[in-house]
């Protein structure tokens, strides 16, 4: 492939990353009452005024769901 080929390749994944974080922008006040973010699994502490959050369930729950995304879109 020669380098005008490869620069195609980059662009059109740069489109389609902006594209994602368009939508994700958009849907982004709705995720909250679907529940992620506070999913079982979530570790969450709150001692006094401080509070550490880690979405460690909601991680692997989104890594699944884009990665069974892109795995449909491959084939």
């Amino acid at each position: 492939m020669n380098l005008f080929g490869w620069a195609w390749m980059i662009g059109r994944w740069l489109v389609a990353a902006g594209l994602v974080l368009v939508v994700v922008g958009v849907l982004w006040p709705g995720l909250g009452t679907l529940g992620l973010g506070r999913l079982p699994g979530d570790i969450v502490i709150e001692r006094g005024n401080f509070s550490f959050y880690f979405p460690i369930v909601t991680c692997l729950a989104v890594s699944l769901i884009v990665s069974l995304i892109l795995w449909f879109l491959n084939r």
